[in-house]
């Protein structure tokens, strides 16, 4: 099974890289090995009413982004929140995204959303953002299925260093992540059908 791991943050070194970092060791525990992390450090996206992302041209950026999320079974969108809301590069890019050059890249998959905080929130970000790949996919005609399991993860910048590795010795946190990982992984392999 592929695994995309789509880190929305446009900051250096975000708490979002530290906890799609954090995603990936874990999914490698599981015994999966074809995970790659996508992160919008780079992001160079044209904001709709600036341009379009142009399918024959695509920026090196932009390449990565679609190559690792067109061969991915599993796609975890992992986002900050930003006072209650999503960041804009991802609603931009979905919006960018969200016609028939990209369809393909909402069919076939299992998306699972993750909202990063550096206080008590990140839910509601992933709570929107499920509405909106339901209705993307919906508009799209595709085939996918969203995970019910939304992780907020809580004060990340205290729990995982730089690496994406734990910070402390929280045992909740680390537990609830991992059963975060493993319920995602399982919604892919039975969406899959066993093809994974």
């Amino acid at each position: 099974m592929n695994i995309t791991i789509l880190s929305t943050s446009p900051r250096k070194n975000s708490s979002s890289l530290r906890f799609s970092k954090y995603l990936k060791s874990l999914s490698q525990e599981a015994g999966f090995d074809q995970i790659e992390i996508v992160d919008f450090e780079n992001y160079d996206v044209p904001f709709f009413g600036q341009g379009f992302i142009k399918k024959d041209s695509l920026s090196a950026f932009q390449e990565k982004l679609i190559g690792a999320w067109a061969k991915a079974d599993l796609v975890f969108i992992v986002m900050p929140e930003y006072n209650w809301f999503p960041d804009a590069e991802l609603i931009n890019l979905l919006n960018q995204l969200g016609g028939k050059d990209f369809a393909h890249l909402f069919g076939e998959k299992t998306f699972a959303l993750a909202g990063v905080s550096s206080g008590r929130g990140g839910k509601l970000p992933a709570i929107e953002m499920t509405v909106m790949l339901g209705k993307l996919i919906n508009f799209l005609n595709q085939y996918s299925v969203i995970s019910p399991r939304i992780y907020e993860s809580h004060e990340t910048h205290v729990n995982l260093n730089e690496n994406g590795e734990l910070a402390n010795d929280n045992t909740v946190y680390e537990n609830s992540v991992k059963a975060f990982v493993d319920y995602s992984i399982k919604i892919a392999q039975r969406w899959n059908n066993g093809k994974a």
